[in-house]
């Protein structure tokens, strides 16, 4: 049986736009969390173009 997790937080990125969801790894600093990958968290100075 697959778990559903519809009850995790989300949060919209601030590079790519798309929603994602709470990771227990972030789960310490889950108020600062701002990117939903290392990917977009590189791409950052992408915004301030």
């Amino acid at each position: 049986m697959a778990h559903k997790k519809p009850h995790l937080e989300h949060k919209i990125c601030l590079v790519c736009l798309r929603p994602f969801a709470w990771r227990k790894k972030w789960a310490k600093d889950w108020d600062h969390v701002k990117y939903c990958s290392e990917r977009c968290r590189r791409h950052k100075a992408d915004l301030k173009e």
